[in-house]
């Protein structure tokens, strides 16, 4: 008597999609050391760069946030600012991978008997990937330059530079330039010289 052959298809949903964290933050500042006036302050692009991109204003506004959490007030009036916040970001891409899939389909062959002269037996099981996408690794740098009006002298600058992934939380232009813009500002005006880094 023969048993029919049986196959399993078996899908394996327990194969989630990798989660990216937000990486570490380098952070550079130089700056003369002496004391700085809390004052106003007008935000611009930073000459000689490509920022003027339709991101721009997520960094320029992230870094206003936090010039103003020092105490530093956004020029609106007609009346020169104290000082100008030179803001430049850059994103360059570090190459592309492609993430493991998250379904997985596996198929297992059973088997069966010939009667009483003897069986054939038939088995084994062949697994292989559906989905997974392809992503980019980007590395991604604000400066900012802080100078006097009066005599255009650069008092503070400083540089953030991070990884991010494309296509994930971290990776979205406001919760990086919020990250970044944080993250070079930390204890201002920071140890000059010296690259520390923000988690």
């Amino acid at each position: 008597m023969k048993k029919p052959l049986s196959i399993a298809l078996l899908v394996a949903l327990g194969a989630c999609a990798p989660t990216y964290r937000p990486q570490p933050i380098d952070v550079t500042r130089y700056h003369l050391g002496a004391p700085m006036e809390r004052t106003t302050v007008a935000i611009e692009p930073m000459a000689n760069t490509d920022s003027f991109g339709p991101e721009y204003q997520t960094y320029a506004d992230a870094v206003r946030a936090e010039l103003e959490r020092l105490g530093y007030v956004q020029s609106v009036s007609s009346t020169p600012s104290g000082y100008i916040a030179a803001v430049a970001f850059r994103r360059v891409s570090k190459g592309a991978f492609k993430e493991p899939p998250p379904v997985t389909i596996g198929v297992g062959g059973g088997s069966f008997s010939g009667g009483r002269r003897g069986g054939v037996g038939v088995g084994g099981d062949v697994g292989f990937g559906i989905g997974g996408k392809t992503r980019e690794l980007y590395q991604t740098e604000l400066w900012v330059q802080l100078r006097r009006r009066s005599d255009n002298t650069t008092v503070w600058e400083g540089r953030a530079q991070t990884d991010n992934v494309s296509g994930t939380d971290p990776a979205q232009p406001a919760v990086a330039a919020a990250r970044m813009a944080k993250a070079l500002f930390k204890d201002f005006p920071g140890e000059s010289g010296i690259t520390i880094t923000v988690k």
